[in-house]
């Protein structure tokens, strides 16, 4: 699975800011939030949430900032992120 992930990309780029292992983070971090925002929708379950789009949201790592997609409701934006 790591050989297809760095197929076409130069292995040393992989730790750099904005390489593979920010990629991942990132897709990781934002997987997370959608499930749960996934989780939190299916507890109200009738209560008048839904989603309603996404937000943005600055996190520091170790390897400097990063931009997340952070899912919101129609009352108010996921504030964990």
């Amino acid at each position: 699975m790591l050989d297809q992930l760095l197929s076409g990309a130069d292995a040393s780029t992989a730790f750099d800011q904005g390489g593979l292992q920010d990629q991942l983070k990132k897709a990781l971090a934002e997987q997370a939030l959608n499930a749960e925002m996934d989780h939190h929708l299916a507890a109200e379950a009738g209560a008048g949430s839904s989603r309603n789009g996404y937000g943005r949201k600055s996190v520091v790592t170790d390897t400097g900032r990063m931009a997340l997609r952070c899912p919101q409701t129609g009352r108010r934006a996921l504030t964990r992120c």
